[in-house]
């Protein structure tokens, strides 16, 4: 974040006149957070997929894909060992959409909650959850530096 810029004001009624400017301009700022930040969160998501991945909070690191998956995965004409990617169709079915309340990031695949959370016979390799982890430190400094542009009476 920039310089803090700070603003006087002549009587109790100016301020309140600016606090009613800022209040009517808040929610374009937080939806236009919400769009940057999901696309942010779908781009890192979609990145994971192919690379295996470290462990990232709670979420662990993707096992190494077993000898049999490999062979499954040449016989098949895939790679053998880009996890999660065979076609591109896992990656390609990641979206996102915002409003100014928030953002969702996630998929309509059924493979992809397989993935994430992992079933009785595939171990999990999470890549959404992650991607929202890694970017909250980026989405939070967008949304200070957003509010505070909005604060100083500038476009978000």
């Amino acid at each position: 974040m920039g310089e803090t810029k700070m603003k006087t004001y002549q009587s109790f009624g100016a301020l309140a006149k600016a606090l009613i400017r800022v209040s009517e301009r808040l929610p374009a700022t937080l939806e236009v957070v919400a769009e940057t930040s999901a696309e942010l969160v779908k781009e890192m998501a979609k990145a994971k997929i192919g690379h295996y991945q470290a462990e990232v909070g709670p979420f662990p690191a993707w096992p190494e894909l077993t000898q049999e998956t490999q062979a499954d995965r040449v016989r098949q004409g895939f790679t053998p060992n880009d996890p999660l990617l065979r076609s591109g169709d896992l990656r390609d079915s990641i979206e996102s959409t915002a409003a100014p309340d928030g953002f969702l990031v996630g998929s309509q695949s059924e493979i992809a909650v397989y993935q994430e959370l992992g079933t009785e016979h595939i171990p999990p390799r999470p890549f959404l959850a992650p991607a929202l982890l890694e970017s909250t430190p980026a989405i939070l400094n967008q949304l200070g530096a957003a509010i505070e542009r909005t604060l100083a009476g500038e476009k978000p």
